[in-house]
């Protein structure tokens, strides 16, 4: 029978406790500097200090989990299970969440089957590559889409009414919904529609008050965020 020394050393043979440490050091300073830049890079209303934290520990830990594993097929088949549990488990986030996320785990995969100056090359390229997009603001649009509601006295034909201000000041301009509100007594119109960046806003309000009686007029981003 096995002693317990034995047990606890048969399989560290295999992997080394200086090729644990420089793995763990690689994927520590790789973690933060994309955790770092992922700092850097986005809005303080996207911002999350968890993903920040999954990112500085992702790498660490698929890196171990390659390393351990080694070519034990039973392994990675364990793995590849454990995987698809934390998929369903888990809210789908953004697409900017995701890549980072992607990112991370491709450092800890390049350091766990030891391509150590590989996995630093590319994320030292990528990180770049992100911090240069944002500050050329490459992608970014040139109009922002809103959503408008205009609020009409019940005895104003609202057919057509407001198309020369929108003709003036937007892109592009649909109504998609008519409905009444306060017992009949007034409408409600909604506007998707596309301003240019730069609009002037009150300017472009003003003037819709100057048809509707001076009723209410909300102006509001649309849900979709196109910032990287």
């Amino acid at each position: 029978m096995l002693n317990l020394t034995e047990i606890l050393t048969q399989n560290m043979t295999a992997v080394s406790a200086a090729q644990v440490l420089i793995t763990i050091a690689f994927t520590v300073v790789l973690g933060l500097l994309i955790g770092f830049t992922y700092y850097k890079t986005t809005a303080a209303s996207d911002y999350s200090q968890a993903l920040f934290n999954t990112m500085v520990m992702l790498p660490i830990l698929i890196s171990l989990i390659i390393l351990f594993i080694g070519s034990n097929v039973a392994g990675a088949f364990s793995l590849a299970g454990a995987f698809s549990i934390i998929r369903f488990r888990s809210a789908p986030g953004n697409p900017k969440d995701i890549s980072y996320v992607l990112f991370a785990v491709a450092a800890g995969l390049a350091c766990g089957i030891g391509f150590y100056i590989y996995a630093l090359l590319f994320t030292a390229v990528i990180c770049v590559l992100i911090a240069v997009f944002k500050a050329v603001k490459l992608g970014v649009p040139k109009a922002t889409n809103y959503l408008l509601k205009i609020t009409i006295p019940e005895n104003l034909n609202f057919a057509g009414i407001f198309d020369p201000i929108l003709d003036e000041y937007a892109k592009d301009y649909s109504l998609t919904k008519v409905k009444t509100a306060d017992m009949g007594s007034v409408f409600e119109l909604s506007y998707d529609i596309v301003l240019p960046n730069g609009t002037n806003t009150k300017e472009f309000m003003d003037k819709v008050r100057t048809r509707n009686g001076n009723l209410t007029v909300l102006l509001s981003l649309a849900s979709t965020k196109t910032d990287f």
